[in-house]
C-alpha cells in the first residue's frame, strides 16, 4: 500500500493527496472511505514542490470487460500441449471455427478452470473488477463450461464480478446438430437459472438470413422470459451486398416491446457491417431505436475486427481492402449519442491471438484506430473500458457519465495509479534512472503504465 492511502480500521480508507480526473494535475485532495463508499473529498494545499517526494497517485474508475471469452482464453499458449497442433495457418474466420471446435472436444473442467483462472487473475491484476464472461453450451461441450464458469464466478466474487453470458457460438437453428444445441441452451437456462446474467447467440452462423431471423427471436423471447439481459454477436462481415440484421433486431425488440417488459439492457458485439452503413441510413437506425426507447449498446471489438475483416483473397497483396471495425467515439458522441464501449473479446486463440486482458492497452490502441488523439479522446476512451463499460453490461457506474469520482460512489470501483518503483537500474552501468508517472488520464491511455504500478481499493 503506497503512503498515500492509510486504513485506519476494517471498514475505513483514507488517502491522501491524490490526483482526481477533471481537475488540474496540480490538484490534490484527501478521501476518506467509510463502509464500501467515498464518505468525503477534501481539496487540500499545493504542497511545495520536493524533488523527492513521492508523486501523488492518480485515483480513477477501475476497468471492466464488457465483453470477453472466458473458456476459450489462452488455446494457443497454454502450458499443456492439448491445443499446441491447433495454431492458426490461414488465420481465416472458418479455420478460427472449425479449430475452436476441435479445441472444445478436448476441454476438460480442470483445464477450463485453469485458463478461465488465469484470464480472470490477469485482469484482475489490470484493475478490472466487472466482466461479461461468455460460456459456451453446444453438443461438443454439453455444459462443461458454464459448470467452471459459475465456480469461477464464486472464487473470485471479492476480486471481480463476474457475469455470466451463456453463449450459443454455433447455429441453433440451421445444420445438423441446431436442435441438439438449443435444447443443451434451454436446459443451462433452466439449470444454471441463478448464476445466469445473460443470453447469448450468433445469428451470423446459421445457415440463411431466415434462420438468423428465426435465432432473434428465439433469443429476445427466451431472455424476456428469463428476465435476463441479451448479448448478440452481430453482422460480422465487409459485404455491402448483405443486407445489416441490426434492422431485424431492432424491429424484432421493438415488435415485443422489450422496454415494457423488462429493464434488461441489449448489446451488439462486432457490428463490423455498419461501418459500410451510409450517414442517412445510420441516422435512420438511431432514430428507429430511440423511437421504440430500445437500451440497445454496441461494443467494439477491434483486436479481433482488425485481424478477421478483410483479408486479401489469392493474388490481392496489392489491392486496396477494406479494414472494419465500429467507430466507436464517433458514435458515442453527436449526432449519434449512442450508448457504447470497447471490449478485448478473446485472448490468445485463432480468432485473436495477438493482444492480452489489459484494457487499457485496448484504449490505447483506440488513440491509433480511431485517429483519436485528444486530451478529450483520452478521457472518452478511458470510459469505454470503465465507466461506458459497466453501464452497456447493466451495471452500476461511477459518476453521470465521465471519470470524476464523487461522495457516495462505492469505493471497490476505483483503482489507484501509483508508483510500484520509483528508480530504473541500469545493471550494466550502476545508473538509477527516476521512473517516469502519469499524472493525468491522457497519459495513462496514451502510455499505459505496467499492472505493478495499478491498485484497485480494497478493505482490509
Amino acid at each position: 500500500m503506497s503512503d498515500a492511502a492509510h486504513t485506519s480500521d476494517s471498514a475505513d480508507i483514507e488517502l491522501n493527496g491524490v490526483r482526481l480526473a477533471g481537475y488540474s494535475p496540480i490538484d490534490l485532495f484527501d478521501i476518506k472511505i467509510l463502509n464500501d463508499k467515498i464518505h468525503s473529498i477534501t481539496a487540500k494545499p499545493t504542497p511545495s514542490a520536493s524533488p523527492s517526494a513521492s508523486p501523488p497517485p492518480l485515483l480513477l474508475p477501475s476497468l471492466c470487460h464488457p465483453h470477453i471469452h472466458l473458456d476459450k482464453a489462452f488455446l494457443l499458449t497454454s502450458n499443456t500441449k492439448r491445443y499446441q497442433d491447433l495454431a492458426p495457418t490461414s488465420g481465416t474466420f472458418q479455420e478460427a471455427l472449425s479449430n475452436t471446435s476441435k479445441a472444445k472436444a478436448r476441454y476438460e473442467i480442470p483445464d477450463l478452470s485453469l485458463r478461465g483462472a488465469q484470464l480472470i487473475a490477469e485482469s484482475v491484476q489490470a484493475g478490472v473488477t466487472s466482466m461479461r464472461a461468455f460460456v459456451e453450451v453446444d453438443h461438443i461441450v454439453g455444459t462443461k463450461c458454464i459448470e467452471a464458469a459459475v465456480a469461477l464466478k464464486k472464487r473470485f466474487e471479492n476480486d471481480c464480478f463476474v457475469q455470466i453470458c451463456v453463449f450459443a457460438q454455433d447455429p441453433i437453428f440451421s445444420g445438423e446438430h441446431d436442435y441438439q444445441n438449443r435444447s443443451l441452451m434451454e436446459k443451462a437456462l433452466a439449470e444454471y437459472k441463478n448464476e445466469i446474467d445473460v443470453l447469448g447467440t450468433t445469428p451470423y452462423v446459421e445457415s440463411d438470413h431466415k434462420t438468423a431471423i428465426r435465432n432473434i427471436e428465439w433469443a429476445v423471447h427466451a431472455a424476456l422470459q428469463r428476465n435476463i439481459h441479451l448479448d448478440f454477436h452481430l453482422d460480422y462481415n465487409l459485404d455491402a451486398e448483405k443486407e445489416a440484421t441490426v434492422w431485424d433486431v431492432v424491429r424484432i425488440l421493438s415488435k415485443t416491446e422489450w422496454p415494457h417488459k423488462t429493464n434488461r439492457t441489449v448489446v451488439l458485439g462486432h457490428c463490423t457491417r455498419l461501418t459500410l452503413l451510409p450517414d442517412p441510413a445510420l441516422k435512420r437506425l438511431v432514430l428507429e431505436m430511440k423511437r421504440a426507447e430500445l437500451p440497445i449498446s454496441f461494443i467494439g471489438l477491434p483486436t479481433s475486427d482488425l485481424y478477421m475483416m478483410g483479408r486479401p483473397g489469392e493474388g490481392e497483396a496489392t489491392e486496396p481492402r477494406l479494414r472494419g471495425t465500429l467507430q466507436i467515439p464517433m458514435l458515442i458522441r453527436e449526432p449519434y449519442n449512442l450508448s457504447c464501449a470497447i471490449g478485448i473479446n478473446n485472448v490468445g486463440n485463432s480468432f485473436t491471438p495477438w493482444g492480452s486482458a489489459d484494457p487499457l492497452r485496448l484504449a490505447s490502441l483506440g488513440v491509433g484506430i480511431y485517429q483519436a488523439g485528444t486530451i478529450a479522446d483520452a478521457e472518452l476512451l478511458y470510459e469505454c473500458v470503465s465507466t461506458r463499460a459497466r453501464r452497456t453490461i447493466g451495471l452500476e457506474s461511477l459518476g453521470p457519465g465521465n471519470l470524476k469520482v464523487n461522495v457516495g460512489d462505492p469505493a471497490k470501483h476505483l483503482l489507484l495509479f501509483e508508483n510500484d518503483e520509483m528508480e530504473m537500474k541500469m545493471a550494466g552501468s550502476g545508473v538509477s534512472i527516476p521512473k517516469r508517472t502519469r499524472q493525468s488520464v491522457q497519459e495513462v491511455v496514451w502510455d499505459p503504465p505496467g499492472v505493478g504500478g495499478r491498485r484497485v481499493l480494497r478493505l482490509a
